[in-house]
């Protein structure tokens, strides 16, 4: 069942659990999130991005809803981008949008979020807001101290906005890290403290098992992850096929694909599966597994 992420969220705070957010753009990535939460009996929450064509990321998640009517989960905008397509996602059924307008200065980042706050709440559509900004992995050392979250702005960026959980900066990176990934964890600590509403976590993917189990216990509801199940699909898909690519771009030799008997359908599956199995450690590390 897909419900509002507010919601969703709200519970997970109450409980100190996180929530794995994967990202999904096809019908084999959809079908493995479904298929993890119900085997972990655990919520999820199904991040779509603009660039991955919403209308058919919305068709597969309202496709498998149907098929897993007994998993809790969130339809949520990733990094909605211009004021067209975060309503058009709410006019396709998203429960949730996320606006990002991290890298606006503080008073139009309020603005801009505040009126799309109003039309969501509308139609019961909850919101995702950034504060501070999460860059790029490849330029992390450059860019980690400038876009850390702002403690004393965060409350009242809450309050004038009245979105529903907080994306925040405190020292992760979206992609793969170029350096070793190092987190504010004081900073969450305080802003844990300070802002009512659910926090999230953006750039999950290669912070570390230990540094996403902690943020969780400091105050982190929703973990946002796409790099490390796409990497992991990858290996699946690579095995499946029987290649070795690394010898492979050594010699540029690749033959009949090392594996004459290989077709699309069934490395979409296993690269499904490769997926789904990254997923199910990300819950079960959240401590979410049995909450839904």
């Amino acid at each position: 069942m897909i419900i509002n992420m507010g919601t969703l969220l709200g519970k997970a705070k109450k409980e100190r659990y996180g929530v794995a957010a994967p990202n999904v753009w096809s019908f084999n990535t959809v079908k493995a999130a479904y298929e993890a939460a119900q085997e972990l009996k655990a919520p999820v929450i199904l991040d779509a991005a603009g660039v991955h064509k919403l209308e058919e990321t919305c068709d597969a998640v309202r496709f498998y809803e149907k098929k897993f009517p007994e998993v809790t989960a969130a339809l949520n905008l990733d990094h909605g981008g211009a004021y067209e397509e975060v309503i058009r996602a709410v006019r396709l059924g998203f429960s949730s949008v996320m606006v990002d307008r991290s890298e606006l200065p503080f008073e139009e980042n309020v603005r801009e979020v505040t009126e799309i706050v109003k039309i969501a709440h509308a139609l019961n559509v909850s919101v995702e807001a950034e504060l501070g900004h999460v860059g790029q992995g490849c330029e992390y050392e450059q860019t980690r101290e400038a876009g850390l979250t702002n403690k004393d702005e965060a409350v009242e960026y809450v309050r004038r906005t009245g979105a529903d959980c907080l994306a925040v900066s405190v020292g992760t990176s979206h992609g793969p890290y170029k350096g070793t990934p190092k987190l504010d964890f004081e900073l969450l600590a305080a802003l844990d403290k300070l802002v009512e509403i659910p926090l999230v976590l953006h750039g999950g993917s290669g912070t570390g098992d230990e540094n996403l189990a902690k943020a969780v216990q400091t105050g982190i509801q929703k973990v946002n992850l796409c790099t490390d199940l796409s990497t992991a699909g990858l290996e699946a898909m690579k095995a499946y096929l029987g290649v070795d690519y690394d010898s492979m771009a050594k010699k540029n030799e690749l033959g009949e694909f090392g594996n004459p008997s290989v077709n699309m359908w069934d490395g979409d599956i296993a690269a499904a599966e490769g997926y789904k199995q990254k997923l199910m450690h990300y819950m079960k590390l959240f401590g979410s597994a049995g909450r839904d």
